[in-house]
């Protein structure tokens, strides 16, 4: 018999002698190679379209973990500031140094800002470094054990010891403590047997959820904290995710009178979040884009559910995934130089793929000849020649609009009310959703930009103008299609700014024009044959003359060059470039990912659905054949217990009776459905069973015991 193998089912450790690994041993551990993936096979892998979401995955979330390291470099900087200064003041009074660090409410991006501060601290070998989680001190003993047992086993922190030091530093750390031995006895010990130099490390205490603590065991430990620091140099950072209010509420007197607070302040949330979408998903280097539905969705659920910039990111992950693993034909959705060279591995079935794209049907409808139509829609050879340029609309399209995009964001954004929105993000997911030039919100924007002085209206288009050049220097130039961009738009923004100086000259004299000229008389009026035709009439004049009155309220020459400015710009940009998703051009498909459905089943779970879907039909998710049925009402001995219970409990009302529940479930079980089951002896185990899914039934919040009935339970869903 095997040795391992017990009735208790144990788990067996074998000691090989193996022992805690130093800082050299830990450098020479062997990597996975970089194309090996446990989750997918070589023949996926291997595959064109993994290779451009691997590349395009690795692009984005280097350019983003860089953006974010910016974006915390300085709040850090302040704050390793503070903590390196703590050690250079020698205070014997028992006051705790501590640093407040107001992180707002995304609580799943606070490690990250945590562990920066950690990488910090050890790359300065300023401090040893303990990060306690609320879930681990529950009491004030396993708070003052999780705190030592923290610094002391603070690997990082052991670089700040000499290299002749580090054999006797290996020596020692072979006998670890136990958890029982970590007291604040223990830690003056070692700390005095450890450092022997001037310069002695500090020690950093890090409370990420502050909010989370109960209130005892935090002031119990600030005390014992305080009570130490003349002879330990402690220092406490505290992530506050509210507001300082809440420190001062948990905190009296007595604790935060020996405590040295200073505040530091963290990069808001959805600044950090629109800094993200501006400078990397919305660059114009990248070739994946995202629908406005889809952009939208996103966005929404950080701003209504977690504030979580690392959710959103693995939100856009999700959707660069699901775009790629459509197939080959996507591997085209990069660098146009690349596709261009994609093209010819192409099989047979990725050109169906491309010729199956929503967009591809106009194309083919828009060809005039008949056998350049068979060509396209039978012939590879044939697309695959006239890919190229239809790669390359696609991607100057993107350009285009994303240039295009950076001139309206500075006309509109300022705006009051902001009909068309106030950010870059949301005139985004706007311009990609409906046509803007016809828009109500854009007319209003028109009727505002049209009320404004000459000096004001000169200064907004001037700024305009200067921004979409710039934005075309800085990010469009270096790109491969950057000149074809710059060769369509530097025309349009010339005549633009041709006519901003024509408003600049235009003077407010007015011209002669008659505001009635034109206008029928009554002898003009048709004969009507009934009241109804007459009111339809008078309704079509009026609409008519007040158009007509609009036409000529443009009697100055300033007011008509401001309306020609205006209709350049909407016919130039908003027109011709920032034009919705549907009027792309062909095969925009393989660089948008529009499928929102797909996203919100798997990125917001339904548990309600999901729990029913289980426990009426087991086999949808176990796929064993026991649980297979022919129809979801069926109920049959071999399903598990708790889908048995849960299936005869749909058929009741919201009392229960125990007793009726049993009789029926040990019917279904045993297969027995005689008259005088009732008065049989009810077998123990079945009882059992019947007890423990009544009881699993009860945790998952279907039903709850009834305190009116002893022998009932209510039924709490419907």
């Amino acid at each position: 018999m095997d040795p391992t193998i017990s009735v208790s089912k144990g788990c067996f450790v074998y000691k090989n002698g193996a022992t805690r690994a130093g800082k050299k041993a830990a450098g020479k551990r062997k990597r996975p190679a970089p194309g090996s993936s446990s989750l997918l096979g070589q023949e996926v892998v291997q595959q064109p379209f993994y290779a451009e979401y691997r590349r395009a995955w690795n692009q984005v979330n280097d350019h983003i973990a860089d953006l974010q390291h910016r974006s915390y470099a300085r709040t850090l900087e302040h704050l390793v500031d503070f903590v390196v200064g703590q050690g250079q003041r020698a205070s014997q009074d028992e006051v705790l140094p501590t640093a407040a660090l107001l992180t707002g409410i995304n609580q799943p991006d606070h490690l990250s800002q945590f562990t920066a501060l950690t990488q910090r601290l050890h790359a300065q070998k300023a401090a040893r470094v303990c990060v306690l989680q609320s879930r681990d001190c529950a009491t004030l003993k396993a708070a003052v054990e999780s705190l030592v047992f923290g610094l002391v086993e603070d690997d990082a922190g052991e670089e700040d010891i000499d290299d002749d030091e580090e054999e006797e530093v290996a020596d020692r750390d072979r006998k670890r403590l136990r958890r029982s031995q970590c007291t604040m006895k223990q830690l003056k010990s070692w700390y005095a047997n450890n450092f022997h130099s001037e310069r002695k490390p500090q020690l950093v205490i890090i409370l990420p959820d502050f909010e989370c603590f109960a209130a005892s065991v935090l002031q119990d430990l600030i005390l014992i904290l305080s009570a130490h620091c003349g002879t330990l140099p402690f220092v406490l950072v505290l992530g506050v995710a509210t507001a300082m209010t809440a420190v001062h509420g948990t905190l009296p007197y007595h604790v935060s009178s020996k405590i040295r607070l200073r505040v530091f302040q963290t990069q808001a949330a959805p600044t950090g979040l629109n800094e993200v979408l501006e400078r990397v998903l919305l660059s114009p280097k990248y070739a994946f884009h995202l629908s406005g539905k889809t952009f939208k969705f996103l966005t929404h659920i950080f701003l209504y559910y977690d504030f979580s910039i690392h959710g959103f990111i693995q939100g856009f992950k999700y959707c660069l995934m699901e775009h790629f693993f459509g197939g080959n034909a996507f591997a085209l959705c990069t660098d146009y130089s690349k596709a261009l060279g994609r093209i010819k591995q192409l099989t047979h079935d990725d050109m169906e793929t491309i010729r199956r794209l929503p967009s591809f049907r106009p194309y083919v409808e828009q060809i005039n000849d008949c056998k350049r139509i068979i060509a396209v829609l039978t012939d590879d050879d044939y697309l695959k020649k006239k890919l190229p340029q239809l790669l390359r609309d696609c991607l100057l399209h993107f350009l285009l609009f994303r240039s295009s995009l950076e001139f309206l964001t500075e006309l509109v954004g300022d705006l009051p009310r902001c009909p068309l929105g106030k950010l870059r993000r949301e005139l985004y997911v706007n311009c990609l959703n409906k046509a803007v030039i016809t828009s109500p919100e854009y007319k209003e924007c028109v009727q505002m930009l049209s009320f404004l002085s000459k000096d004001e209206f000169v200064s907004k288009v001037s700024r305009c103008l200067e921004r979409t050049e710039q934005f075309l220097t800085d990010e469009i130039a270096a790109l491969e299609l950057g000149e074809a961009c710059r060769a369509v738009l530097r025309p349009q923004l010339e005549s633009i700014r041709k006519s901003v100086d024509d408003v600049v000259k235009a003077t407010m004299s007015t011209t002669t024009t008659s505001p009635i000229e034109g206008r029928p008389t009554p002898d003009h009026l048709t004969q009507v044959g009934s009241r109804q035709e007459l009111k339809e009439q008078l309704l079509q004049r009026s609409k008519e003359d007040k158009n007509r009155l609009q036409q000529n309220t443009c009697t100055t020459h300033f007011a008509r060059a401001l309306q020609k400015t205006l209709q350049l710009i909407g016919t130039h940009l908003i027109q011709g470039h920032l034009r919705p998703l549907q009027d792309a051009p062909p095969i925009h498909e393989l660089f948008v990912f529009s499928d929102i459905a797909t996203v919100r089943r798997n990125i917001i779970g339904a548990p309600r659905a999901a729990l029913h879907t289980a426990l009426n039909n087991p086999h949808f998710y176990m796929q064993c054949k026991c649980c297979e049925l022919q129809d979801q009402s069926q109920l049959v001995g071999t399903l598990p217990d708790l889908s048995v219970v849960y299936k005869l409990h749909l058929e009741c009302g919201r009392m229960i009776n125990l007793f009726d529940w049993l009789q029926a479930f040990r019917s279904v079980v045993s297969g027995s459905d005689n008259e005088e089951g009732n008065q049989e002896q009810i077998d123990p185990q079945i009882q059992a069973r019947f007890t423990r899914a009544v009881a699993e039934l009860q945790f998952l919040g279907y039903i709850k015991m009834s305190k009116r009935k002893t022998d009932h339970a209510t039924r709490l869903t419907w």
